[in-house]
């Protein structure tokens, strides 16, 4: 077991020792010792690492205090399917909070995906072209389009195609018919080109020199010039 935080009562007659442990702990003889030293009565409470994390507090990866023990009261499961989800890397290390559990802000925009995702089809659909065979391998939900490759094991030259594509791509493949290219490079929106000009100059990284400083630079090394070509001559 170990012992996370202790709350001593204001009227000093009792205190309450928060642990964790993995399994159940026979304490009572710890009771009497820390009864017998701190002349009060004792209570032994077991929390869970989340719990113990909220009443020690701390500053979590994203640079603020733990949302766990500012506002958070009632802890939810987290699973890997909420990163899953989200499009996430399944990197241990990253997911894992202060207590060592899945992270809670997992769950704070989990709704918002997976609503998004309702109109995506099934990545697990193998798209049939007449080049081969096109593989998912990732997804930008927000933005609705689905990136696929033709080759699945070294997952080289994505090719982002928009979902109405892909599910016009399933419908005719369900037919028999197999498509030509995966997205109609053709009919791709163009980006335009900006229609102002840098008038002011912002974009020039000497703008804030000192061009007298520069002009007479110029003429000191012009004043030099002659008396250089003198010496140089035989």
């Amino acid at each position: 077991m170990k012992i996370g935080d202790v709350e001593y009562q204001g009227d000093k007659t009792k205190a309450i020792f928060y642990y964790i442990a993995d399994e159940r702990v026979d304490f009572r003889e710890l009771i009497k010792i820390l009864a017998e030293k701190f002349k009060i009565r004792i209570e032994m409470r077991q929390i869970g690492a989340r719990q113990e994390a909220g009443r020690i507090g701390g500053i979590g990866s994203c640079g603020r205090e733990l949302c766990c023990s500012t506002w958070i009261t009632n802890f939810v499961s987290v699973t890997t399917n909420s990163a899953r989800y989200q499009e996430i890397s399944l990197n241990p290390q990253k997911l894992a909070g202060q207590c060592g559990k899945l992270k809670c802000c997992l769950n704070y925009e989990l709704d918002c995906y997976v609503d998004a995702q309702k109109d995506f089809p099934s990545r697990e659909i193998v798209l049939e072209t007449k080049t081969g065979q096109a593989y998912h391998s990732k997804t930008d939900i927000f933005r609705g389009l689905m990136w696929y490759t033709f080759d699945p094991v070294n997952l080289v030259n994505f090719t982002p195609v928009p979902v109405e594509r892909v599910k016009e791509i399933i419908e005719l493949n369900k037919k028999g018919v197999k498509v030509d290219v995966l997205v109609d490079i053709s009919n791709a929106p163009t980006e335009k080109a900006l229609d102002f000009k840098n008038v002011v100059g912002q974009e020039s990284l000497t703008r804030f020199d000192d061009k007298q400083a520069k002009r007479k630079k110029k003429k000191n090394n012009k004043r030099r010039r002659p008396r250089n070509e003198k010496h140089q001559k035989p």
